[in-house]
């Protein structure tokens, strides 16, 4: 495990690789900064949000899809001004967004919560093509959401249930059965976050409080697991050829924690075996 990014976080999320671009982004959440730079590590920048931004997607080489605490945005990245595309609990200032990430279909799950992890706050809702539906409700700390290599399944987990969950997904990529347990994570004490599949249909599942990302197969059996030199690890992307990179946080920890961890808030890469993919494009009309 490598340092990559060393600009701290306090609650970094929503690492996505541009495929187009070959450029890096993410969130601070709690900072209201998206934050890039080349897959190479070279070109950082740094964008200020109208609001909290937790999640990411691509909608062209020019355009980023933004979901966001009041809904879903555009971001046109060569003037850097958001465009609001359409509201999502707007009108509810007790909560705000968290993981997401786009479907095969060119869909977008999110989830919502409370803004203090209030218990059973938030749900889960798919924007496709501007129409915005809540599919599954009440989730706590919604996160872990990813997609099958094949579209066929969408994976989704609540942090503070300890438990990730599975569906089938129809041809237009709504969920057509009920959503069925994938891993549960209880006995473990382990926290599900950010996640991402990988060409072999491995689930790579960030750990919230662990020091590290899980790998589990298609089936669910645990494969391995990394290390990272953080508490809190975020979320996964695999950003080329057999490179993991990893988002963390500070969030909750007092000075004596960032001492003895001070490379918690910063992105870190991984050497892995994995064979990555692009991450679809979001397909907003």
């Amino acid at each position: 495990m490598k340092l990559w990014d060393d600009r701290r976080c306090e609650l970094g999320e929503g690492i996505l690789r541009h495929p187009g671009l070959d450029r890096v982004f993410w969130l601070d959440i709690l900072g209201r900064r998206l934050l890039a730079r080349d897959a190479d590590g070279t070109g950082p920048a740094d964008w200020a949000m109208p609001e909290i931004v937790s999640a990411l997607g691509w909608i062209d080489d020019a355009t980023l899809f933004l979901a966001g605490e009041t809904g879903f945005w555009s971001f046109a990245l060569g003037t850097g001004e958001p465009t609001k595309l359409v509201d999502l609990e707007a009108d509810d200032p007790g909560t705000r967004s968290n993981d997401g990430r786009a479907d095969p279909m060119g869909g977008f799950w999110m989830g919502t919560m409370g803004l203090g992890a209030e218990g059973g706050r938030g749900a889960f809702y798919r924007y496709y093509r501007g129409e915005v539906r809540k599919l599954y409700a009440p989730a706590s700390i919604p996160n872990g959401l990813c997609f099958s290599p094949d579209g066929a399944w969408a994976y989704m987990a609540d942090s503070a249930a300890a438990t990730v969950w599975r569906v089938r997904l129809d041809r237009a990529g709504w969920p057509s059965l009920k959503r069925e347990p994938f891993l549960d994570l209880r006995a473990a004490g382990l926290a599900p976050d950010g996640a991402v599949t990988d060409a072999e249909g491995n689930l790579w599942i960030a750990q919230w409080g662990a020091s590290r990302v899980a790998v589990h197969a298609p089936d669910g059996r645990f494969l391995r697991a990394a290390s990272v030199p953080a508490p809190h690890v975020t979320c996964p992307c695999f950003a080329g050829e057999g490179r993991l990179l990893v988002t963390t946080a500070t969030q909750g920890m007092d000075p004596v924690a960032l001492q003895a961890m001070p490379g918690a808030g910063m992105v870190w890469k991984l050497d892995v075996t994995g064979r990555g993919r692009d991450e679809p494009r979001v397909v907003i009309a």
